[in-house]
C-alpha cells in the first residue's frame, strides 16, 4: 500500500464505507483508513486505491456517488 493514493476523505464513516462498497462493486480494491483521533473527534476516514486506479476511482466518486 506504499504507493496507494487517497481518493476520498470524509469525517463520517458511513460515507467512506459507501464509497468503498461502490468501488469494490466495480472490481477495485479500495482500502479504508481511519485517521480520526477518537479522543477528540478530529480527522477523517480516507479511501486509498492503487496508483493505476486513481483516475477511474475519482471519476466514479464525482459522477456516480451523491450525498444529499
Amino acid at each position: 500500500m506504499r504507493d496507494w493514493q487517497s481518493v476520498f476523505k470524509d469525517n463520517r464513516e458511513y460515507r467512506a464505507l459507501i464509497v468503498k462498497e461502490v468501488l469494490e462493486d466495480l472490481d477495485m480494491q479500495p482500502v479504508i483508513v481511519n485517521k480520526k483521533v477518537s479522543a477528540y473527534g478530529f480527522g477523517n476516514f480516507e479511501i486509498f486505491v492503487a496508483p493505476d486506479q486513481v483516475i477511474r476511482a475519482i471519476k466514479i466518486i464525482k459522477e456516480e456517488i451523491k450525498f444529499e
